[in-house]
């Protein structure tokens, strides 16, 4: 049964899981804390950059740095170790041959590979396995939601930023947005937007605004992929965000054009072409891919056309709203949606987080039942 110091020592893990952020993907944040029951700390560790150590790893070889013996140690873990060779060896492996006699775990990895067989294998080298529940595995699995859906659903978790007036509109009636809310709430927005694996944007908003949608206002050892929804290829070869710094380009149309494929091409990008059959583009095809690819979390700052289309096809898992002190009157919606004639039918969304921010209000929701995967 997990005591006091476990929940303490869980709690410690999450926050090291979560300076994982903008450094591990496409792998989970894991913490990882070794110590003993008398409240002796031995190691600690994160997890690393795609294809180096795992937390579990990094807190073994913090232990051994600082000369300590594991051997009858506790090993407390965000989640549960690996059990697969990927890129790195398995880290059930590594504590079992470590000595560690106890490891708890919030939450278990839905990883096919490992889905229960780290637990498995720990305990069939005599290591005792407790599972948490409560807030230790809520938090576990809140930090790594994109991996979870990706993992399951086969798709990334999709959070949709959108900076508003109290009125509901992303601009002036003349197109001018710079800036609705103020500096603190652009600077966690950054933040939000350095945990996604890419920030998908649409031609309208990269036409209008030129915007770079990399991570500035916030420290982070990863820049996100950049995705445009082009239909018809219009993105020019200046566009801002072809340019460093750069973890890659995808521009998704529906209609080919070859000069202008060529054009994009040239100037860095990757063209793909996935169109529906209404001759846009594909957005169901277009986050399965993502999630091939390795995206956990796509973070959204688009117009009101993408944001009306994410929306009506259901693809918005979570809004994240920065709502400005501000009565802006006529202008641009922050989305486009289709007329309603009954409220009772609207689609629920329900509160996750209310916070100020500086002067603006930051609001977090999503649709009922949307995390239970």
């Amino acid at each position: 049964m997990p005591t006091a110091l476990d929940s303490q020592r869980l709690t410690d893990a999450l926050t090291l899981a979560a300076s994982a952020i903008g450094v591990s993907d496409p792998n989970p944040r894991v913490g990882c804390v070794i110590g003993h029951a008398d409240g002796r700390v031995l190691g600690t560790g994160a997890t690393q950059a795609a294809g180096q150590a795992h937390a579990e790893v990094m807190a073994l070889r913090a232990a051994q740095a600082a000369g300590h013996d594991v051997r009858g140690a506790t090993a407390w873990v965000t989640l549960e170790p690996c059990a697969h060779h990927g890129r790195t060896p398995p880290c059930c492996d590594a504590l079992i041959a470590a000595g560690i006699a106890r490891v708890v775990v919030a939450a278990a990895d839905p990883y096919p590979e490992v889905d229960g067989r780290g637990i498995a294998r720990l305990r069939a080298a005599g290591v005792e396995v407790e599972l948490a529940c409560g807030p230790a595995a809520e938090a576990a699995r809140e930090l790594n939601l994109g991996f979870f859906s990706r993992v399951v659903r086969g798709r990334p978790w999709v959070r949709m930023k959108i900076a508003a007036s109290l009125d509901g509109r992303t601009a002036l009636a003349n197109g001018v947005s710079r800036w609705i809310t103020g500096a603190a709430a652009r600077a966690d927005g950054h933040a939000w937007r350095r945990r996604a694996g890419a920030v998908l944007t649409g031609i309208g908003t990269a036409l209008h605004d030129d915007p770079r949608l990399d991570v500035r206002e916030v420290a982070t050892a990863l820049q996100p992929l950049r995705v445009v929804v082009d239909s018809r290829l219009r993105l020019p070869p200046t566009a801002r965000l072809l340019h460093p710094p750069d973890r890659g380009v995808i521009v998704v149309g529906a209609v080919d054009a070859a000069a202008r494929r060529a054009a994009l091409a040239a100037a860095g990008a990757e063209v793909l072409l996935l169109p529906d059959a209404a001759g846009r583009v594909d957005l169901g095809a277009l986050l399965t891919l993502l999630a091939q690819r390795g995206v956990n979390e796509l973070h959204v700052e688009a117009g009101a056309a993408l944001n009306a289309a994410l929306l009506a096809g259901d693809w918005v898992d979570e809004l994240l709203v920065y709502l400005a002190p501000k009565l802006v009157g006529p202008g641009l919606p922050l989305a486009a949606l289709a007329p309603r004639t009954d409220l009772d039918a609207l689609p629920p969304w329900r509160w996750i987080e209310t916070a100020a921010v500086g002067d603006d209000l930051r609001l977090r929701l999503r649709p009922p039942g949307r995390a239970d995967f």
